[in-house]
This record gives structure tokens, C-alpha cells and sequence, in this order.
């Protein structure tokens, strides 16, 4: 299972402030995700990831 973080490229930081109600300290932290025009939860599970993966593995005849 793949997961979203800063380590996708589509993700970048949300621009609003306090956008998760914690100010500035970004304790809980949200992502803005450029492929779905959308907020997402930092570390909930990502279906594009697994997607990406999938065509990967298809690509190098990986099962």
C-alpha cells in the first residue's frame, strides 16, 4: 500500500494557513494534491501511487 507524502510529485504544501486548524506549526499536516485539484490527509493511503505502481510493474513485466 503506498501512501501520500511530500515525496509524491504531485504533491505541495496547501497554501491557505491554519488550513488544519493548527496554525502555524502544521501538526496535522495537509497536502495539496495537483492530480486530484484537491486537499488530502498526509499519510492516507493513495490510489494514484498505486496506480503509478501498477503501470510501472507492467512496463518491466514485474508481477
Amino acid at each position: 500500500m503506498k501512501f501520500c507524502d511530500f515525496s509524491c510529485k504531485f504533491a505541495i504544501w496547501p497554501k491557505g494557513e491554519s488550513l488544519d486548524g493548527s496554525g502555524s506549526c502544521r501538526t496535522f499536516q495537509a497536502i495539496y494534491c495537483k492530480k486530484k485539484n484537491r486537499h488530502v490527509h498526509k499519510n492516507m493511503p493513495c490510489s494514484e501511487k498505486e496506480k503509478m505502481e501498477g503501470v510501472k510493474s507492467k512496463a518491466q513485466g514485474i508481477r
